[in-house]
């Protein structure tokens, strides 16, 4: 184990984790709410092709699985957790630094999105995409890290497969 490397990780998730729920205090401060709203507020558009928005995600990505049961968060965080064990078993015993921050990058964001489930029901997701017809659903500042970590990852194991396993 390299504990040096995995503190790294460890750091970079606690940054993240952190990043995540200021954000969220600031959208729900402009928004002037307390926690998630049962249905979306209106956009505050802030360039032709991106709104701030206030919206409470019960499901997982994309809203999946959004069906408004009372045990929804919770089976959701039990989900993550046992999930972020597995992350974090990998985590030290990573011996690349883009694996490491990878992880860290992942683990953040899923300790964002596990506290809004626990103090929300649901994820807070401010941040609102469109262009040219198309648009992007909503996300937050923790499912940003999460898609780049993933991102870390695959490029990883394409790069060095070995250092993977």
């Amino acid at each position: 184990m390299n504990y040096r490397m995995a503190n790294v990780g460890l750091y970079l998730m606690a940054f993240v984790a952190v990043a995540d729920q200021i954000s969220k205090i600031v959208i729900l401060t402009v928004f002037n709410h307390n926690g998630c709203p049962v249905t979306p507020q209106l956009a505050r558009p802030i360039t032709e092709f991106f709104n701030l928005v206030l919206h409470c995600n019960r499901g997982v990505t994309f809203g999946l699985f959004n069906n408004g049961q009372d045990l929804s968060p919770y089976i959701f965080v039990a989900v993550a957790m046992v999930i972020m064990g597995l992350l974090v078993a990998w985590l030290f015993r990573a011996t690349s630094y883009l694996t490491v921050v990878g992880l860290g990058m992942v683990l953040g964001g899923a300790v964002g999105n596990v506290i809004d489930r626990l103090q929300h029901g649901g994820v807070v997701d401010f941040l609102d995409f469109h262009a040219f017809g198309y648009h992007w659903p909503a996300f937050n500042v923790a499912d940003a890290a999460i898609v780049c970590g993933v991102t870390m990852l695959f490029i990883e194991n394409l790069v060095h497969p070995q250092k993977t396993r």
